[in-house]
């Protein structure tokens, strides 16, 4: 299949484009960001993290030990704040929780179509697993602690 590329020039174009990458970018596996899905995701055991840059929280981390291993997912950075190297940092604080939480493995969860996170997760160390979820949306990603 061809690829075809429209050049953005009206206001309404450009909106588009913004919102489809907010959407892309800021969904978390199994979840709607509203404050009753929040709400679920904790009581289903998940431990929500906000991540703070001066006075804004720029992201938010959930992170879940089950067993052995701790099951970690994130939403994106605020778009004013990607590029900046959070994200390695994100990962950082993910790995530090999984060594003093004694997990053995790291499984991470993202959008099928975020292919910065594929990048993130590479340069961490962590290998694509075939686990998917949420109807083929969500893959998994695994490492050795």
């Amino acid at each position: 299949m061809d690829l075809t590329f429209t050049k953005a020039s009206k206001e309404s174009e450009y909106k588009a484009i913004y919102d489809h990458n907010l959407d892309a970018f800021t969904d978390t596996p199994d979840f709607k960001w509203n404050l009753d899905e929040i709400k679920k995701e904790v009581k289903d055991g998940w431990e929500l993290y906000s991540v703070v840059a001066g006075a804004d929280i720029i992201s938010a981390v959930f992170i879940k030990k089950d067993k052995d291993a701790l099951l970690s997912k994130n939403t994106a950075i605020k778009m004013s704040y990607q590029g900046s190297g959070f994200s390695h940092q994100i990962k950082e604080f993910i790995e530090r929780k999984a060594k003093e939480l004694k997990a053995k493995e790291i499984y991470h969860y993202c959008r099928i179509d975020n292919f910065r996170m594929y990048s993130l997760n590479e340069s961490h160390g962590y290998k694509k697993t075939n686990m998917k979820l949420d109807n083929g949306q969500i893959v998994e990603w695994m490492k050795k602690v």
